[in-house]
């Protein structure tokens, strides 16, 4: 019984680490100025216009300690 516990513990955790990951990337998505601009998928013309799409938190990539680790917990 212990067992089924802590696997369907696990799974509902994984649930909310996974919905907490969606919510803060939609916000990030939705507070982007690329989101305001009128061709997003172009380059930026200038320097500052580069400035101003970079001003933005950037999402970094995990150590490949961490993506080691999540590979084997799916």
């Amino acid at each position: 019984m212990n067992r089924v516990l802590r696997m369907l513990a696990r799974r509902v955790g994984a649930l909310v680490a996974e919905c907490n990951y969606a919510q803060r990337r939609i916000a990030v998505l939705r507070s982007s100025p690329e989101l305001y601009l009128w061709a997003p998928d172009q380059t930026p013309g200038t320097y500052q216009e580069f400035l101003l799409r970079t001003t933005g938190p950037l999402d970094h990539e995990p150590s490949a300690a961490a993506r080691c680790r999540q590979q084997k917990a799916r």
